[in-house]
Parts: C-alpha cells; sequence; structure tokens
C-alpha cells in the first residue's frame, strides 16, 4: 500500500536540498499564473466597462438619422439632408407594435450661463419619453410634462458635468439659467451615466424641450423638423422588427418609390454596442491564450529539471527499491515533487498577478476586474502541468533496474 503523507515529506526533503533549483524551477510557473491573472484582469475590466457603456446607452436602441445631399455629384452622407420630423416619431409609435416608444430630437452646441459662470454644451430638444428611451434617471425635480412642449416652456434638464460646473455642490433646481441669451428656468438634474463607448461625456448635456429648441434657440427650415429619432423596441427580439417597420412607415411617409433610395438611415446601436463588447471578451480569451504558453514553459522546466534530478539520484532510487519500494512509491515521488513546484508557484503567481494587476490599473488607469475563476483556472492549470510534465520523469525513474541504479556513478 502506497504511503502518501510519508512519500508527501520525502518530496519536501528532497525540493528542500536544493532551494535554489527549486525556486528558479518555480519561476516559470509564477510568471505564466501572474501573466494569465494579470491578462484575464485587464480584459475583464474592459469588458465590463463596456458592459456598463452599453447599459448607460439604453436597451434595445435604434437611431434614426435624416438622408444625405448631393452636391456636384458627391453624396455628403447621412444626416446632411433634413428629413426628419416629430410627425415621423408619432407615426412610428402609433403604427409600430414592435416600438415601445421614441424619442425625437433637435441638438446643437451653445453656451451657459449663471451668475459669473459659463458652460459651453450640447442642448438637447426632445420629449418626455427620451428619460424612458435612454433609461435615464431624473436625481432631483421632475422631468418634462408634454404641457412643457405644447407650449415650447423655457424649461430645461441639466447634466451632472453641466451642474459641476455652473453650480459646484449647489442645488440647481429653481435657478435660472441663460442658453443663448434666453433664460431657462432648471426644473430637474440628470442622474450622472459617464462616458459613453465613444468617449463622449454623456452627462455633458441639457436638455429642453423640442419645441423650445425649434423656437426659440435653433431654429428649423421648416416646422416640426428633428435632426434625430431615437427609438426604443419593446424587446431584444423585437429589434429586427422595429428596424423593418420603421424603415416602410417612413418610406410611405416620405413618398419612395420601390426602386429609389431611402431618405434616412436606420442603426441598430444595441447590436453595434453588443459587437463591441464581443469583441472585448475575444481579446480577454487571446490575452489569457497568450498568457498560457509562459504557463507551457514553465511546465517544461519542471520536466528538464525533474528529468535532471532522476539522474542526479539514481542511486536513492536503487536503494529504496531494493528495500521494498514499489513502482508506483517512486513514480508518485517525483509527482508529488513536481506538483508541489506548481502548486508554490502557482501560489506565488497569484500574489504575483493580482499585485500587477493593481499595480497595472494604478499607473495605468486601465480598468481591472480580478475574478475568482481566472484564479481558479490559473491555480488548476498549474497543477496539470505540474502533473503532466512531472509523469514522465517519474515513469522514467520507475523503471530504472534496481541492480543497475546501485551501481550507478
Amino acid at each position: 500500500m502506497i504511503n502518501i503523507p510519508w512519500t508527501g515529506r520525502l518530496a519536501f526533503r528532497a525540493l528542500r536540498v536544493n532551494k535554489m533549483r527549486s525556486a528558479l524551477t518555480m519561476l516559470g510557473i509564477i510568471i505564466g499564473v501572474g501573466a494569465v491573472i494579470t491578462m484575464l484582469a485587464v480584459g475583464t475590466g474592459a469588458s465590463r466597462q463596456i458592459a456598463a457603456q452599453v447599459q448607460s446607452m439604453g436597451s434595445n436602441l435604434l437611431i434614426i438619422l435624416p438622408g444625405s445631399t448631393t452636391s456636384g455629384g458627391l453624396r455628403m452622407g447621412a444626416g446632411t439632408q433634413p428629413t426628419l420630423t416629430m410627425a415621423d416619431a408619432d407615426a412610428i409609435l402609433r403604427e409600430s407594435p414592435a416600438v415601445a416608444d421614441v424619442a425625437p430630437v433637435l441638438s446643437g452646441s451653445a453656451q451657459v450661463v449663471y451668475g459669473n459662470q459659463n458652460w459651453s454644451t450640447v442642448i438637447t430638444g426632445t420629449t418626455p419619453s427620451m428619460i424612458n428611451v435612454r433609461d435615464w434617471q431624473i436625481a432631483s425635480g421632475r422631468s418634462f410634462t408634454p404641457d412643457d412642449v405644447k407650449n415650447a416652456l423655457k424649461v430645461c434638464i441639466l447634466g451632472q458635468t453641466v451642474i459641476d460646473n455652473l453650480f459646484g455642490d449647489a442645488d440647481p433646481v429653481g435657478k435660472t439659467v441663460n442658453i443663448m441669451n434666453v433664460p431657462f428656468t432648471v426644473i430637474g438634474a440628470l442622474a450622472p451615466k459617464g462616458q459613453s463607448t465613444m468617449g463622449q461625456d454623456q452627462d455633458d448635456t441639457i436638455y429642453v424641450p423640442v419645441t423650445t429648441a425649434q423656437k426659440k434657440l435653433f431654429g428649423t427650415p421648416f416646422p416640426g423638423m428633428v435632426r434625430i429619432i431615437l427609438v426604443k423596441a419593446k424587446s431584444a427580439d423585437e429589434l429586427n422588427n422595429a428596424q423593418s417597420d420603421i424603415t416602410g412607415i417612413l418610406r410611405q411617409r416620405h413618398h419612395i418609390g420601390p426602386k429609389q433610395d431611402d431618405d434616412f438611415t436606420v442603426r441598430n446601436l444595441t447590436q453595434m454596442m453588443q459587437m463591441a463588447e464581443q469583441s472585448t471578451k475575444i481579446m480577454t480569451l487571446l490575452l489569457g491564450a497568450i498568457a498560457s504558453v509562459s504557463l507551457l514553459v514553465g511546465g517544461i522546466g519542471i520536466m528538464n529539471i525533474m528529468l535532471v534530478s532522476v539522474t542526479e539520484r539514481t542511486r536513492e532510487i536503487g536503494i529504496r527499491m531494493a528495500i521494498g519500494a514499489k513502482t508506483w512509491d517512486i513514480r508518485l515521488q517525483f509527482i508529488i515533487e513536481a506538483l508541489i513546484l506548481s502548486m508554490l508557484g502557482g501560489i506565488a503567481g497569484i500574489i504575483l498577478g493580482v499585485g500587477g494587476s493593481k499595480v497595472l490599473s494604478a499607473i495605468a488607469g486601465w480598468p481591472v476586474a480580478v475574478s475568482p475563476l481566472s484564479i481558479f483556472l490559473a491555480v488548476g492549470f498549474s497543477a496539470a502541468v505540474g502533473i503532466f510534465f512531472g509523469f514522465y520523469p517519474a515513469y522514467k525513474a520507475s523503471l530504472l533496474n534496481p541492480i543497475d541504479a546501485l551501481r550507478y556513478e
């Protein structure tokens, strides 16, 4: 019967005899496990950040852009020809069963003044449904009402970045700000959302009723014109149906013939964001796979040292076999030695990987997230490496002839 505790103590004793060699052998595993954990932490952190940004954009989103102009035979691109109206938005909500809500938008940049403070930001003319479409929250105050839009009232809701630059820590609700020299009463404050996936500060904005933006701020070439229309589908499964419905409704409303090009563009923002998130996940797997190569190299190092150890301890093996040690006693001793090297290296690698992730985050400012799964995979893989690469030296040692081993010099 194999005495595992005694064999384990024998393996520890053999490793302590050559401390420097054991430490150098573990170095490959330490670097490998540390690299795997660090790379996965960077990739997971980036993936979580993109997921948060996708969520902040709103769920199940479609964006409708106006058409393009043609000048001298050159098409100028989407958005250069105003073709969308508030009536289009109403028709989409009314006629498409796949659409949950719509928000027409007329936006532009302007200087905002409060007291002796001023700030240049994006003024977004929209309707009360924007809060629902963008999955935004009102931190304080209230949102627009249909009457605010109907009467083109001079009221506004501020994003957190605007509040910080104009009011500091003071409550802006009830105060009056000047937008393009027009006084607006602040009726609410938006909850912070942070940056979008394109790096834009989503909190650097002011919402005003779309009719107010049309009549008192930016003007329009024709009544009811808007720059874009945001659409929220009822679910992710309904996105394609909503997109198809929108295309049909707008082509009919804009009197576009069967062979004519659309004077608008419908883009699926949710799918674009999800593709970015999926790309980051693939990057995480690639980083982990590349880092795992160092674990393989560390395992080869363990096998190399264990083979050297077998050669050096040939007489010891012969003595043990001569006094009754079985084949599996010899194999188990060398397998345990390889396993100890890989496991101790794995533990040190965890410390290196977690610490390296924190340092990388502090120095480079990258988002990192060390997951328990990455630690489990790294340690499990290091143990598997120890067993796999330790088996051949152990197998070779167990096949030695006791008489030849005793004669070995």
